[in-house]
């Protein structure tokens, strides 16, 4: 399946929040005619409703692919209404949290060319790392185009297999809410020595973000990175000497809080 088959043949979207928003802002950006392509959302936003798209209209016959970008709660209303288009050459590519392929293959039909992907939210500038593995009947073109349509929101990595996507979910799929959290608390701690609320913000916000640029850009990994900022016996050293304890520092506490996201999609999943 290419790019031009979904131009000739249509693309529908199933939901259009925050994450598919993003993702077909991208497509529309990079190309993609909004001809080819329908939406079904029973809440379609004004920039939606405004980017030419079909939205809430009769969808093509038989759509080269369907993005199924609804909640995870609301699948079971949504689903039925592709059903028709299932055990057929159209392609399903799902960014929903916690839904399963075998999940989408129940409902769709088992001989469903099935793709699962895991996007994070720093996809809305463009940022994100999505994580995609298909079923056995996603050929390696349907992976290639499904690459090809989400590098539109960031990097794309592929899975060895489905039972590692409740791992990549805990690490990057709600990884960014960690770093937030980070920026408010690293905010809340300047703001405790002395600094105002604004420039603690400010100072948290920059020094996050550029760090994370400056990890991804460097040849050096982030161990070394870290080596190389902590003079001995200096301010870096003092600080690290709290985070990095043993017993009840950042390592630990970030690996209970891994695992307690990587559980909870395993919940969600069964």
């Amino acid at each position: 399946m290419s790019l031009s088959q979904i131009e000739a043949r249509g693309m529908v979207l199933l939901g259009c929040g925050k994450m598919g928003s993003a993702m077909l802002a991208g497509w529309l950006a990079g190309g993609l005619p909004a001809a080819s392509v329908w939406v079904l959302d029973p809440y379609p936003s004004d920039w939606l409703l405004a980017s030419g798209v079909h939205v809430n209209e009769g969808l093509p016959a038989a759509p080269a692919l369907v993005l199924i970008a609804v909640k995870p709660q609301m699948m079971g209303d949504a689903l039925p209404s592709m059903k028709a288009l299932g055990n057929g050459d159209t392609v399903f590519l799902s960014v929903a949290a916690g839904t399963s392929i075998a999940s989408f293959e129940t409902a769709l039909g088992n001989a469903s060319p099935i793709i699962r992907a895991m996007p994070n939210t720093p996809a809305a500038i463009g940022r994100g790392i999505t994580a995609i593995v298909g079923n056995d009947y996603a050929s390696a073109a349907h992976m290639d185009m499904a690459e090809t349509l989400l590098r539109a929101v960031g990097q794309v990595v592929r899975l060895d297999d489905e039972g590692q996507m409740d791992a990549v979910t805990a690490v990057s799929g709600s990884g960014p809410a960690y770093v937030f959290h980070l920026i408010e608390t690293l905010a809340a701690a300047g703001e405790a020595e002395g600094l105002s609320a604004d420039l603690a913000m400010i100072l948290a916000k920059a020094t996050v973000g550029g760090a994370g640029q400056l990890a991804e850009d460097a040849v050096e990994c982030p161990d070394q990175l870290r080596i190389n900022v902590t003079s001995p016996n200096g301010t870096t050293q003092a600080a690290l000497e709290v985070l990095m304890n043993d017993t009840d520092g950042f390592p630990q506490l970030l690996k209970r809080a891994v695992k307690a996201a990587a559980d909870r999609s395993r919940d969600l999943g069964a």
